[in-house]
């Protein structure tokens, strides 16, 4: 299939230049599909009988193969989960990390990550890397590795610029575990997860998933306490006994059920991916950048990053991202930033970045 047939997938290309995947990714026409008939025939039929609970545990383990496909992982090795920020709460409760506990970070996380941190109590040593890349990056986190650090939280791509941390090199030198913020990267950039300690996903973002749907990547999962238990997660229970046997591998993490149409949409999103579409985005979001840049916009985003492309808004960002909308122009703003944000993905092509930055010319006018 050419791009463009495979642009076609998503109903949201057909009016709107689409750059809001770093939020939400846009729905494709089978995963709309697949999502509304589920729903139809729950509606009818009602949500119970064996062989609809049979049919979603099927729809589990279809969907953690694919989400482990997106990771280079083995699937027994992927929880499921609702959020990266779930995922978060996973790895720290399991740790048992909390007050006085030394964890590394950056000043470029989400709060998705940090926030989990810090309600934890533990001690988060900050590194200032907004505006650098490469090897900058690398030694300024290094510098707030103390003897006494216990994890490395970091993203492997930045949600406010699309730096690419580097997290394994990291790693590496420190020999920390490390906890690995995916949200940004998973279904945007090529990922081999299987070095980290934990990798989160969040699929209804890069990966075009419904609402409230990801995934925990766990290199060791008998070196990690089950703290945040569901049902699922459950091989067997006895209530009387209060005693319960953990599922094998990392389908003990598994912190609730993905209700059956999310399940069904997301299998959907996953399955019959374009080859080179890595490329073609990082391609697609190096000439929005030369473009916003040529038209005398201030860039962010330094050359050679991922797929996020910030640059400063002419205006007032708030105002700006809604004048955008307004003429189909689909983007986030950055709140307290004064910047917005394109996610630029396969789906794109070069007629939205031609609009994005004709739309920016009207809204300046």
């Amino acid at each position: 299939m050419s791009w463009a047939e495979q642009r076609a997938r998503f109903p949201v290309t057909e009016s709107h230049a689409y750059f809001n995947a770093g939020t939400f990714g846009p729905l494709s026409a089978a995963t709309l599909a697949a999502m509304g008939e589920l729903r139809l025939w729950e509606g009818e039929n009602g949500r119970g009988g064996m062989a609809y609970f049979q049919a979603m545990l099927d729809a589990r383990d279809r969907v953690r193969g694919l989400l482990a496909g997106q990771l280079g992982v083995a699937a027994e090795n992927v929880a499921l989960t609702d959020s990266t920020t779930q995922g978060v709460h996973v790895v720290v409760t399991g740790l048992g990390i909390g007050p006085g506990d030394e964890v590394v970070s950056t000043d470029v996380e989400h709060f998705g990550l940090t926030g989990p941190l810090v309600a934890a109590g533990a001690s988060i040593r900050v590194a200032r890397i907004r505006g650098l890349t490469g090897e900058a990056i690398f030694d300024a986190v290094r510098a707030q590795v103390t003897p006494a650090a216990r994890l490395l939280a970091l993203s492997a791509v930045s949600w406010l610029d699309g730096a690419v941390l580097p997290w394994r090199e990291l790693q590496e030198e420190t020999g920390l575990p490390v906890l690995v913020d995916g949200a940004q990267s998973v279904g945007a950039i090529a990922v081999d997860a299987a070095p980290a300690d934990f990798y989160t996903v969040s699929a209804q973002k890069w990966l075009c998933g419904p609402d409230s749907t990801g995934s925990l990547y766990v290199r060791d999962p008998e070196a990690l306490t089950p703290r945040l238990v569901g049902y699922p997660a459950a091989e067997s229970y006895d209530i009387a006994e209060t005693t319960w046997q953990p599922k094998d591998g990392a389908l003990r993490f598994d912190p609730s059920f993905t209700p059956a149409s999310s399940l069904a949409g997301l299998e959907a999103a996953l399955i019959d991916l374009p080859e080179g579409r890595f490329e073609r985005a990082r391609g697609l979001a190096e000439q929005c950048r030369e473009l916003l840049a040529a038209a005398g916009h201030e860039v962010v985003t330094a050359p050679g990053q991922a797929t996020l492309v910030t640059f400063a808004a002419p205006g007032d960002s708030a105002e700006d991202a809604t004048a955008l909308y307004n003429l189909g122009i689909v983007l986030r703003e950055l709140a307290g930033t004064g910047t917005l944000r394109a996610s630029v993905g396969w789906w794109n092509d070069e007629s939205d970045l031609e609009r994005l930055v004709d739309g920016l010319r009207q809204i300046a006018d």
